[in-house]
């Protein structure tokens, strides 16, 4: 196979106003920031944008505003799950009737589902459009992993699924995606620290949260590793390690809100149930983002 989209997507954050509203001029604002940063894609309302907090009319907006403002520059993905199949074909159609390239639907993640179950879900959200579908492996929210082998079955059972993002820290299981059925999807990492050795291996792309802090930096690797030059791929990768690392080590949606202020481009609060970090894991991502302030890349 060859893929159309490959690459760094960032996993957009959803800005708050200080009441806690959705907030449309600064997301448009975030969409030209990471754009401007080099970044090969853009995603609407995956796991780092709150998607879980967000209501129906919530998700269509921030879906419509991305695509919008991204205006054909780069491909836009859209997460369109829900708990019920219902709903996220509702999504899924929505997506593509706006003029999303890729759509991404999660399992569903309250019900504890057979493997069955969840096949068949994402079968019949997949089916619903013609657009290209990303799976989305995320057993930590949603009870079940789908191994590489059920992945490549559903890629041969249904045309339009042509990606997965794979969001776990198993290498091994990446690399057998990236190798054994590279065929038949494109693999997209979604651990941030695995970005470095999931692209060295040969994935189609990654798709990161703390893109939307340090888009250029990570860009940087990416690009060192496409031109061969592993000596600058490292030393790239060795300068944002070490904030990547300590985003997974909390909440990540509040830890990628927090380093964006530091970064001198604040996107609110996480809403409610999430609360702010505590005072000393905020400071320590605050400390390591900051480095990035108004930084040149080199």
């Amino acid at each position: 196979m060859t893929a159309s989209l490959s690459g760094v997507l960032v996993a957009l954050a959803t800005p708050f106003t200080p009441d806690g509203s959705l907030d449309e001029a600064r997301l448009r604002e975030l969409v030209d920031r990471t754009i401007d940063g080099g970044v090969h894609g853009v995603v609407a309302c995956g796991s780092t944008g709150e998607f879980s907090a967000l209501s129906g009319d919530e998700r269509r907006l921030v879906v419509e505003t991305v695509v919008d403002q991204t205006a054909h520059r780069v491909p836009v993905v859209a997460q369109t799950g829900s708990t019920s199949t219902t709903e996220a074909i509702a999504f899924t159609r929505h997506a593509q009737s706006v003029g999303a390239d890729v759509v991404m639907p999660v399992a569903p993640f309250y019900e504890a589902l057979s493997l069955s179950e969840t096949t068949n879900y994402l079968r019949r959200v997949a089916s619903s459009v013609e657009i290209p579908v990303m799976l989305y492996n995320l057993p930590a929210a949603t009870g079940v992993d789908l191994t590489p082998a059920t992945v490549a079955a559903l890629a041969r059972e249904v045309a339009n699924i042509r990606y997965i993002k794979n969001t776990t820290p198993d290498m091994a299981q990446a690399a057998q995606l990236i190798h054994s059925y590279g065929d038949l999807v494109g693999t997209f990492i979604g651990w941030d620290t695995l970005i470095f050795s999931s692209l060295v291996s040969g994935a189609a792309g990654v798709m990161a949260g703390t893109a939307n802090v340090v888009p250029a930096e990570i860009v940087a690797v990416y690009d060192a590793i496409q031109a061969g030059d592993l000596v600058t791929a490292r030393e790239a990768w060795g300068r944002v390690f070490g904030l990547l690392d300590a985003a997974l080590s909390v909440n990540y949606s509040a830890a990628v809100k927090v380093a964006l202020d530091a970064v001198g481009f604040p996107v609110g609060s996480p809403r409610e149930p999430v609360s702010p970090l505590h005072a000393a894991d905020a400071a320590r991502i605050a400390e390591l983002a900051s480095a990035f302030h108004r930084q040149p890349v080199t």
